[in-house]
């Protein structure tokens, strides 16, 4: 009953613009069109149109005109969801869209559901679910890297991936089930060494993937950066060269910033999740002990640390607390103030870190150019290539890998115990169904529901 529906949506923005489209989907596409279409020139019904082509007309309802739009049908196989689809293009402002939808919708179709357009598309076979939900993170990409990962992802690079581990897989559970029901033509002996070696060739594979899910977390989400210093060594000061815009206040009054600061800014087509934090130091202040205590909170979770120091004032403990907190950190240490005398010297510095270091002059913008440029080098030059790089877009996935990579495990345990063969097909074909979860050959209805929940109405 679902799919035999006909459905449709506003499948662009609800706001004002120049172009807004309404989408027809289902095996009554063509004929709900047919009840609200009236072309221009011509007297050629939808229904006798050919497939993936435009057709200049009116929308009318009871013999009144809504818009004038221009039609597009594509047949089944051939689109989205492998089923009859019309679009239709109107224009932009949302009263008039939204009356197209309500005469389509009075016609015989129904309001679709969010994500109801790609949900069918992996139901009738034409995406797998991990291109499914790269067409959310298509959606919601915050950055380049981020666009360009969902994109890799969309044209199947995890799935290939996947379905390549599954073949392996399933080579090994085929090779001994038939061993052992025809044992006088197949051996079984020295089969568990060479069955070892491929499943450490399998094991190194999904590490790979799993450990990638860090990287895609920070393409997806952003770098949590956490801006860390004594009180005035400059880091509101940065924050707002950064912003171009005075973001924080900056005075010459030691612990003007007692509590977090959080903003989001775009460096490079990099996204960082920036979070200026209150001077570390010791301090008698109850409301100031407060923010420090925050900013050495946030500084654990940090992907990175910039580390800001006052060149014109000599390191003291409150500089060597700080080096001490971030030591496992990445960390990018900024010597601001270098327009002025310096009162320690770059090399000394350089002598007790070896973070990339970065002259800087916060008040004055200077070096903010520099510093993106070590940013970039730092997370991304020459290490992500969206191209061939398999990225993991969430926990879900992920989580599917591990129970995969465990199951290859007890694998190879069961060989270094000297288990009988016919115990490593359950491991074995454990492993295949979980990674079948990632591309969602076998998975729950309710899981499906969950994840097209998360799209836009009209996708």
């Amino acid at each position: 009953m679902f799919l035999s529906d006909t459905i449709a949506a506003i499948s662009t923005g609800m706001t004002n613009s120049g172009i807004g489209i309404v989408r027809i989907c289902g095996s009554e596409a063509l004929n709900v069109a047919d009840k609200v279409f009236r072309s221009i020139k011509g007297t050629k019904k939808v229904s006798e149109m050919k497939s993936h082509t435009i057709h200049y007309g009116k929308i009318e309802d009871e013999g009144k005109m809504i818009d004038e739009v221009l039609l597009m049908v594509m047949r089944a196989p051939n689109t989205y969801t492998r089923e009859d689809t019309v679009e239709i293009n109107c224009h932009g402002g949302i009263v008039v869209v939204k009356k197209v939808l309500e005469t389509v919708l009075k016609h015989g179709a129904r309001l679709a559901d969010p994500g109801e357009f790609t949900k069918r598309a992996f139901l009738n076979g034409r995406i797998d679910l991990s291109q499914a939900e790269a067409v959310i993170d298509v959606i919601n990409a915050k950055n380049e890297y981020a666009l360009a990962s969902s994109i890799s992802q969309l044209k199947g690079v995890v799935s290939d991936k996947v379905v390549r581990i599954r073949e392996q897989i399933m080579d090994q559970i085929a090779y001994i089930e038939a061993a052992l029901d025809d044992p006088e033509h197949m051996s079984l002996e020295h089969y568990s060494e060479e069955l070892q070696t491929k499943l450490q060739g399998i094991q190194r594979e999904l590490q790979e993937i799993i450990d990638s899910s860090e990287n895609g977390r920070i393409v997806y989400e952003g770098i949590n950066t956490v801006i860390l210093g004594k009180p005035n060594a400059g880091k509101s000061s940065f924050l707002n060269a950064l912003m171009g815009e005075e973001r924080a206040i900056v005075t010459d009054v030691e612990g003007t910033t007692r509590d977090t600061l959080e903003e989001h800014i775009l460096i490079h087509g990099i996204s960082l999740n920036l979070i200026d934090t209150a001077g570390i130091r010791e301090t008698e202040d109850k409301v100031e002990q407060i923010g420090v205590e925050k900013a050495m909170q946030c500084a654990k979770s940090a992907d990175l640390i910039i580390f800001v120091i006052d060149s014109s004032r000599k390191m003291d403990e409150n500089d060597r607390n700080i080096l001490e907190l971030i030591k496992e950190k990445k960390t990018i240490l900024l010597y601001n103030k270098c327009d002025l005398n310096p009162a320690v010297s770059l090399e000394e510095i350089q002598d007790i870190t070896s973070a990339p270091v970065v002259k800087i002059s916060a008040k004055y913008g200077d070096g903010v150019e520099t510093f993106e440029k070590t940013l970039k080098k730092m997370f991304f030059d020459g290490k992500l290539d969206m191209n061939d790089q398999v990225f993991l877009t969430n926990a879900r996935q992920k989580n599917d890998m591990i129970r995969a990579r465990e199951s290859i495990k007890m694998v190879e345990e069961g060989i270094e115990q000297g288990m009988s063969e016919d115990f490593f097909t359950i491991d074995l074909m454990n492993a295949y169904e979980a990674l079948g979860m990632v591309i969602g050959e076998s998975v729950e209805d309710d899981l499906v529901d969950t994840i097209f929940q998360k799209f836009c109405m009209g996708k």
